[in-house]
């Protein structure tokens, strides 16, 4: 998903530790994100079976290198061409604020950090929706009006095999269920109600200016 954010790792070890530690360790690298029409996005992604490998770790720390290289919020593996139930975020502390709840914490208390999802299973808790405006590093310089549920739990593994589980509103929600959907083969135009609110942003700035 597009926008840029930087905090600090949720968990106490960030993947880019965790891979440095690895045997056989390798730098991690920019990827080449994958656009719109490219067959791997429309691929519903397969599990990840064991989510400590060495090779995951690797492949966890390019995703964030590139995610943020690219100024996204978040990234999905198949959006770098590799098609495996895999997420990265980052939510910005000023929108995560009255947003979120973790698990046992009061909600809006915390600031969502990097967070790594593997094999992420995502429940809406209520029916509410509502429009909100996304883009995608797979549509560069374009964006558009998507529906998503309002209040959403979720879970999902680390590349340190812990799990993470997490009921979530507003913004950091609507990050997490645009980042699935790519999992499914899923771009956010697909989820629009009018596409008339799609376009490329330069153009449509010039009449909307809450872009």
């Amino acid at each position: 998903m597009a926008e840029s954010s930087g905090f600090p790792p949720f968990s106490r070890k960030s993947p880019l530790e965790l891979v440095k530690n690895r045997p056989h360790y390798t730098p991690m690298a920019l990827r080449e994100i994958a656009r719109i029409g490219h067959p791997v996005l429309r691929k519903v992604a397969e599990e990840v079976a064991d989510p400590t490998t060495p090779e995951i770790a690797a492949l966890v720390a390019d995703m964030i290198e590139t995610m943020r290289a690219s100024e996204g919020v978040g990234l999905a593996a198949p959006q770098i061409l590799v098609s495996r139930r895999i997420l990265v975020f980052e939510v910005a502390a000023a929108r995560a604020s009255a947003e979120s709840v973790d698990e046992g914490e009061a909600e809006g208390t915390l600031p969502v950090g990097l967070t790594t999802l593997i094999n992420p299973v995502l429940e809406p808790l209520g029916e509410e929706m509502e429009l909100g405006w996304e883009g995608c590093l797979s549509l560069p310089g374009m964006a558009g009006m998507v529906p998503r549920y309002v209040h959403l739990r979720y879970r999902g593994v680390t590349p340190e095999g812990e799990t993470i589980m997490r009921d979530v509103r507003g913004f950091h929600a609507r990050v997490v269920q645009h980042e699935a959907d790519h999992l499914d083969g899923i771009l956010y135009p697909m989820r629009m109600q009018d596409l008339s609110t799609f376009g490329y942003v330069d153009e449509m700035e010039k009449s909307l200016p809450e872009i």
